[in-house]
């Protein structure tokens, strides 16, 4: 009995370092709102490949919720690239997030993103890159496709959509980075 109670005292201790730990780390991962200078829309999402693919919504992302992570990192990552007075309007036309669902396998796996050279991620953006009187600088039309998603390294190996905004931090980066002689 003398052993049990050196124990909780120990396992208490540990419980609340943990629980600081976590607040702590909730606290290091909090986001800032993201620049309201770069703009994203998305197409209405009956028309998206994703939705359309997945009429049961398997997964436990919705789209409402890759929408939103999707769009606040590339406001994230286009403001650093972008010089301050210039803003940037993205729409996404279409999108088919890396990854594919096969609940044929079996039971339980129904909601598993299964991550497969067949499945790659892609999407139809178009932008207006538009300059501090409200001119258009550059507008176009991009489409991404990343077939060698799995061969490379993610740095973030935990975010689901991890292939998905390397992909959009990549056409960021060519398009509106610091060009190179």
């Amino acid at each position: 009995m003398k052993r049990f109670n050196a124990i909780l005292p120990l396992r208490a201790i540990a419980l609340t370092l943990a629980a600081a730990g976590l607040a702590a780390s909730a606290g290091a991962f909090a986001r800032s709102e993201p620049p309201a200078r770069i703009q994203v829309t998305w197409a209405p999402a009956e028309q998206l490949t994703e939705v359309k693919n997945n009429r049961l919504e398997r997964g436990w992302m919705r789209p409402k919720d890759w929408q939103q992570s999707l769009a606040d990192d590339l406001r994230v990552h286009a403001d650093r690239l972008l010089p301050p007075d210039e803003q940037l309007q993205v729409t996404f036309e279409d999108i088919k997030l890396a990854g594919d669902f096969e609940p044929w396998h079996r039971p339980g796996l129904d909601d598993v993103r299964i991550l497969k050279d067949i499945y790659p991620p892609s999407m139809e953006l178009h932008y207006t890159l538009l300059g501090a009187d409200g001119a258009t600088i550059r507008e176009g039309d991009a489409k991404l496709r990343d077939t060698s998603y799995l061969q490379r390294a993610v740095p973030n190996s935990t975010d689901p959509l991890r292939y998905d905004k390397r992909m959009i931090d990549e056409w960021l980066r060519k398009e509106f980075g610091p060009k190179r002689s």
